[in-house]
């Protein structure tokens, strides 16, 4: 299914297809891109690297300024630096990231109306609200963010607010040629 669909789009920044694949946090989209990114040997931009919890939403033109210009302007490497989520995260900036013909954007606001004049193609990975909260808490917990369990479903409930306006708004999952249901096996549901 996604062969064919790719095969059928145009690359419209520069002369590559990418793939956004959007969905709420927790939902799964991380495990979908790495899937597809194994598959087409595709890079990978995750618009957490641009995002943070103070930012939730208005990131966006660091995207368009950071990637998609520079691909469109013939970068064969990207570099950026990355958001900073905790007090103790020290991201890495990402440093020569190869521009492959096929790049996937992933994260939530990846099918926003603002990335779509440079999106081939779209994908929505639909899981239900409290799953989502559910995982992100569980994944921040484990991730030592110093941070107690309660501020941690604070800020996820917060999150998930932010969230609710951005689909209300943006409609990602109508754009989305492909929905992905993240309680379900994915592979059998993209290949």
């Amino acid at each position: 299914m996604l062969l064919e669909l790719l095969d059928s789009k145009q690359p419209k920044a520069g002369p590559v297809k990418f793939i956004a694949i959007d969905g709420r946090g927790g939902s799964g989209k991380s495990t979908v891109a790495k899937l597809i990114a194994d598959k087409f040997s595709a890079e990978i931009i995750q618009t957490d690297d641009f995002a943070s919890w103070e930012n939730q939403i208005n990131w966006w033109p660091l995207v368009i300024e950071r990637v998609f210009q520079p691909i469109i302007d013939g970068a064969q490497t990207l570099n950026y630096p990355r958001s900073k989520w905790w007090p103790t995260h020290r991201p890495k900036p990402v440093v020569n990231q190869r521009v492959t013909p096929i790049m996937i954007l992933e994260g939530v606001t990846a099918l926003r109306k603002e990335f779509r004049p440079f999106v081939s193609l779209g994908i929505f990975v639909d899981t239900p609200r409290d799953t989502c909260i559910q995982r992100g808490i569980e994944r921040d917990l484990a991730n030592n963010t110093g941070k107690s369990k309660e501020e941690i479903i604070t800020m996820w409930q917060n999150w998930a607010k932010g969230e609710d306006d951005y689909i209300n708004r943006n409609n990602p999952k109508d754009y989305a040629e492909i929905i992905i249901d993240g309680t379900q096996p994915l592979d059998d549901q993209l290949f």
